[in-house]
């Protein structure tokens, strides 16, 4: 055993195969060492790989006795026990194979890393190794705070507006952004009013109705803000008509900034200061969410269909709005789900922003972003979409688009009168948290479906060249404007390589809306689906990362080349003169 470890290990060491894993990626290492790649494992009892280069004894192996080669047990049970026993040992012998080379390989160091964290990584090892799949300094793009800040500076890179696929987010610890997102909550409010307005007089019961009791969890439940100015309408009485003559005063004037958008303003927004917003708002509460109803005109009505009409045409994301006016709130740098609360009310989001339930986060930590109130939903069920894609290079930016993706669906129907994580975020590690409640029983049970499920379920419905023609070139052209907006902000390094997993909202006309991108998307199967899709994605990054090198025809699976940035030249072609020539001045 000894001596066909040393032959492999040689052989490895000369064809440069020698990889660390760190972290819970079994197949990666399966297939690897398939490859005929040998691991250096990392030590036990230590946090960092460090470099153990020369000079160092190598350690001796204690060889412990097993029941590899020859040896027969004793009794055997069942031929079932006996084929169980034999694989349990073959792995055992197996694992005590790997545990030799990888003794063997210690001062070698790593042609190829795959792991989660570049942090507990030697840094003078890290140079070294010539294959990593993690970037550095991926903030701009992985974090809620750092892709919000990216995308507002993409019309610098691209002309292209966020606002067509990436809900409006501001980050609340930029005073600036905090006060944009005040003006934008009273806007939307506005808007919200007109369109509950229309749908009252259309003898449509929304807002009419009283949210139901629910056992909501820590952080969900709706915060009652003291409200600084006394309601003057009680439940399922009527409001003024003064309510919808502001908010079409609003509106109108928010039409006059948008067409004048390149004139410079010395004065306040008239947004701001045209009405009393505290009142406003607090009297669209009532609307909106306590039942108070609307006296509307019929000039009143036909203005509000011609404002948002016209609205619609300057306002991208009026569409997926909805009329209640609520807001999602984000712990910059958490994922899985993890401190998310959503809002229906401007105290509230200052206030959680400022004195949240969970562990201590700054303010500047926190982002506030649209909600999409009108998603496509399916069997009564939202959803949302997990996307792969790799990144090759940078520079130039080198994009590979996986064409075989997974819908996450929430454990209770969707509602906006209960505003529990069950019904709104998708995130698995949530969602296990909670037993599958649903009336419709066509929802799968581990809440998962394929991309092929989703098309079979489109067609049905008659919209099966929605998939490509709108879903699927959507989230591709979100990607790619999301990666050009950060390009300048992340690391890069020749030789690496790196997964992502963007997370995609569907509106009801089959927009997708780009919601977050994460670094080291997790590969733990949750389901039949994902356990196959999980370990295809990783076969195919390892075929395009390292198999392509020798073989640029080989099959790099579902992974489809989208963007390939032309090479730019490193220096000019005819050396400018850069002299400046000139006398001095005598003094007089």
């Amino acid at each position: 055993q000894l001596r066909k470890a040393k032959r492999q290990v040689e052989k490895a060491i000369k064809e440069k195969k020698i990889f660390t894993v760190q972290g819970p990626y079994p197949i990666i290492r399966r297939l690897l060492r398939a490859r005929g790649w040998v691991e250096r494992k990392l030590p036990h009892n230590g946090r960092q790989l460090k470099q153990q280069l020369g000079g160092q004894k190598k350690q001796q192996l204690e060889k412990k006795p097993s029941n590899c080669g020859d040896e027969r047990r004793e009794a055997v049970l069942n031929p079932r026990e006996e084929h169980e026993d034999k694989k349990e040992n073959k792995e055992q012998c197996n694992d005590d194979m790997h545990d030799l080379m990888s003794n063997l390989v210690q001062d070698q160091v790593p042609n190829f890393l795959w792991t989660m964290r570049l942090d507990i990584i030697d840094q003078e090892l890290l140079q070294r190794i010539e294959v990593v799949n993690r970037y550095p300094r991926m903030h701009a793009l992985s974090t809620k705070e750092g892709l919000c800040q990216s995308l507002q500076n993409l019309s610098w890179f691209e002309q292209v507006d966020p606002n067509t696929f990436f809900p409006r987010c501001y980050r609340l610890g930029i005073m600036e952004e905090q006060e944009a997102f005040i003006e934008d909550f009273r806007l939307t409010a506005a808007r919200s009013l007109l369109k509950l307005a229309l749908e009252k007089t259309a003898g449509r019961p929304v807002g009419t109705e009283k949210p139901p009791k629910s056992n909501k969890k820590p952080g969900w439940h709706r915060r009652r803000v003291p409200h600084p100015m006394p309601s003057t309408a009680g439940p399922g009485s009527s409001l003024y008509p003064q309510l919808v003559e502001e908010a079409l005063e609003v509106c109108e004037q928010h039409l006059g900034i948008l067409a004048h958008q390149d004139i410079d303003r010395k004065t306040p927004s008239p947004c701001r200061t045209c009405i009393d917003w505290d009142r406003f708002l607090q009297e669209f509460y009532r609307v909106a969410h306590e039942g108070a109803g609307l006296a509307l005109s019929r000039e009143q009505q036909e203005r509000c269909q011609d404002l948002l009409q016209r609205l619609g045409k300057q306002l991208p994301q009026l569409g997926i709005e909805g009329n209640l006016n609520v807001w999602i709130l984000k712990p910059s740098a958490k994922s899985r789900g993890r401190g998310i609360v959503c809002a229906t009310r401007l105290e509230e989001v200052l206030e959680l922003a400022r004195s949240c339930t969970f562990p201590p986060v700054r303010v500047c930590e926190w982002v506030v972003q649209k909600y999409v109130e009108r998603p496509l939903i399916i069997f009564g069920t939202k959803f949302d979409i997990r996307q792969w894609f790799v990144v090759t290079d940078w520079k130039p930016l080198t994009v590979w688009f996986y064409q075989d993706c997974y819908l996450r669906f929430c454990s209770r129907p969707f509602s906006l009168r209960l505003l529990e994580p069950a019904r709104h975020l998708c995130n698995v590690s949530v969602q296990q948290r909670y037993k599958t409640s649903q009336t419709d029983p066509r929802v799968p049970p581990d809440k998962i479906w394929s991309s092929r499920q989703f098309q079979t379920y489109l067609a049905r419905l008659g919209r099966a060249d929605a998939w490509h023609r709108v879903m699927v070139s959507g989230m591709k052209a979100a990607i790619l404007n999301a990666l050009r907006s950060a390009r300048d902000r992340v690391g890069s390094r020749k030789g690496s390589f790196e997964l992502y997993g963007a997370d995609f909202l569907i509106g009801e006309d089959c927009q997708p809306w780009l919601l977050e991108i994460n670094s080291c998307p997790t590969m733990s199967p949750s389901a039949a689906v994902t356990r196959q899709l999980c370990a295809n994605v990783q076969r195919d990054t390892l075929r395009l990362v390292l198999d392509r090198k020798d073989n640029p025809t080989c099959s790099i699976g579902a992974f489809e080349l989208i963007y390939k940035e032309a090479a730019v030249p490193t220096c000019l072609n005819v050396a400018p003169n850069l002299m400046v020539t000139g006398c001095s001045l005598k003094k007089p």
